[in-house]
């Protein structure tokens, strides 16, 4: 159903810095950047992206937005988040770990990126 995720970005020096640490965390690559400035970044298949707003207008988060990401485990999504952290994140909503709901058990952590763009690691157990 879905070909990709772009979030914006006002500064996509910060922003590579954030998402090199929580891609490369769980075995991704470094982004690259085009010639329109937008970092790419490819794994299992999916593709995410950063950039600056096309319409020139400062980029804000979606209110009610989450981008989730699959992890391989519980430790995955830890590493993920650390990093995350580590690297100009914020961390929200309650620590990493299990929650039970409607979906059955999952494992998740979640982030705000430099940006305010709101991040999900996500692992069903």
């Amino acid at each position: 159903m879905y070909s990709h995720n772009m979030v914006g970005s006002n500064d996509t020096a910060r922003s590579k810095k954030f998402y090199d640490a929580v891609f490369t965390a769980i075995g991704g690559k470094p982004g690259m950047q085009d010639d329109k400035g937008r970092l790419i970044y490819m794994h299992n298949d999916g593709l995410f992206m950063v950039t600056p707003p096309i319409d020139g207008q400062p980029a804000t988060p979606g209110n009610g937005c989450t981008v989730g990401f699959t992890m391989a485990d519980g430790a995955q999504a830890d590493a993920w988040h650390a990093a995350g952290v580590a690297n100009g994140g914020t961390a929200i909503e309650d620590p990493p770990g299990v929650r039970e709901g409607s979906f059955g058990k999952l494992y998740l952590a979640y982030l705000r990126d430099p940006d305010g763009n709101k991040l999900c690691a996500l692992k069903r157990v």
